[in-house]
């Protein structure tokens, strides 16, 4: 007797989140298979702040457009799009040439700024991109257009590369011809994209998993190719699998979280409200949920909500914790809660793994609620963690400046200038210093 769909569902998802992996290359999360269990997984596969890693010697131009590029793709890790968009447009502007402009696209294609990107592949042919690169990207902007007939015979009049054979998969998935999806994935998986290949194994793996439960449901084959194309920064073509699926079956919770998801990396803010409402309601005491939640609330500007949500999934064990305090942290500045703010920057500068950006964030609080002496002790102890950070050293200076410490503020300024002499606002301290 054959097994209910509605019993191989979950089962098969449940089986498929045993296990966690995590790894990123360039822009893309490499083969984390785990995203209903935990969607963050597809996310970002560690928490680090952009500020972390910017180095203060002083940098050339080129170098500028590289930084620019890792800040970028650090947002882009939490799904922080339109961060990651800025981020690479001003790579693109220190000159950084067509792996910036690559990085730009592809942020303006999650953001669907279909004129942008016609525009950046204008810039990249001119700048001397293969054909095969120019070609992924145009054939998923008419498939997000809806263009099928477009983007089969730009693929079709191409030369034979991973870059065609992908787009081919694409096209054959939102077309449902999956037989012929699975075939175009192959050539892909045993080609010389890395991150293609990537993306191929993990479209392939939702074949592969419904394989394992031949009674399955299509609408069982849809969410698995949803969760993939998902994973696989496409969003863009798994809403409308997610929406046939939420509409047939109401009740079920994964599809709604990873629709949810997508809305919100699409910057579909409503949209992604009601879907993860919809989930919510099923099951409100999923952290994820409550993460996603809270994620949704900022972007639309609730800060009290995003609070209550983060601090839900907080309670609830969401993990890792850094991330919903850092959130926290910046929802309550947002909101002008300084003391709450204050309370997790305290919480995340204890962790022996803290970040330069929380110490950032508790000296720059305490200043503003007065604690000068307690923004001094801790910008003490950041230049010891960090003694060529510049930024530390200017901290350093401002809680002297603030706590009339004024020689050992002078003195801090200048060795911030001494790592980077770029630092207008270390020099603008300097000249109020000595007025």
């Amino acid at each position: 007797m054959g097994i209910p769909a509605r019993i191989v569902v979950p089962v098969a998802l449940a089986a498929f989140l045993s296990g966690l992996l995590v790894a990123f290359v360039w822009w893309q999360i490499g083969k984390s298979t785990n995203i209903l269990e935990d969607p963050l997984s597809f996310l970002r596969p560690t928490i680090e702040s952009p500020t972390t890693i910017i180095p203060d010697a002083p940098i050339d131009p080129r170098d500028k457009a590289l930084l620019h590029m890792r800040q970028g793709d650090l947002f882009s890790i939490r799904g922080e799009w339109k961060e990651a968009q800025e981020e690479y447009a001003r790579a693109v502007k220190a000159k950084g040439g067509l792996p910036a402009l690559r990085k730009l696209a592809q942020a303006q294609l999650q953001r669907r700024e279909i004129p942008g990107v016609r525009s950046t592949i204008t810039k990249m042919r001119s700048a001397g991109a293969r054909n095969e690169d120019l070609l992924l990207i145009e054939s998923i902007v008419e498939l997000r257009a809806g263009e099928f007939v477009k983007a089969q015979k730009i693929l079709d009049d191409a030369l034979d590369s991973p870059q065609k054979h992908y787009g081919l998969a694409l096209l054959s998935i939102v077309q449902g011809n999956h037989n012929n999806a699975l075939q175009e994935l192959d050539p892909v998986i045993n080609g010389w994209d890395p991150v293609l290949r990537s993306y191929a194994r993990t479209l392939k793996s939702a074949y592969d998993e419904y394989a394992l439960f031949p009674e399955g449901s299509n609408l069982h084959l849809i969410t698995l190719i949803a969760r993939a194309l998902a994973q696989s920064q496409e969003c863009e073509l798994a809403l409308p699998l997610l929406v046939q699926v939420t509409n047939s079956m109401p009740d079920y919770r994964d599809a709604w979280i990873v629709q949810g998801y997508c809305e919100l990396i699409t910057e579909r803010f409503e949209g992604a409200l009601s879907s993860l409402e919809s989930a919510y309601n099923i099951d409100p005491q999923k952290p994820e949920i409550q993460y996603f939640l809270a994620r949704v609330y900022a972007a639309l500007d609730q800060h009290s909500n995003a609070i209550t949500f983060f601090e839900y999934a907080l309670t609830n064990g969401f993990s890792p914790e850094i991330e919903i305090r850092r959130l926290i942290a910046e929802e309550a500045l947002a909101s002008s809660n300084l003391e709450l703010a204050l309370k997790q920057y305290e919480e995340l500068t204890s962790h022996n793994d803290a970040t330069f950006e929380t110490y950032d964030g508790y000296i720059t609080a305490s200043l503003a609620i007065g604690n000068g002496e307690e923004a001094y002790i801790k910008a003490k102890e950041a230049t010891k963690r960090w003694p060529q950070h510049a930024r530390a050293w200017e901290l350093l200076g401002w809680t002297s400046m603030e706590t009339d410490r004024d020689a050992e503020a002078r003195d801090a300024f200048q060795r911030a200038l001494s790592i980077n002499p770029d630092m207008k606002s270390v020099e603008e301290k300097l000249t109020e210093l000595e007025g």
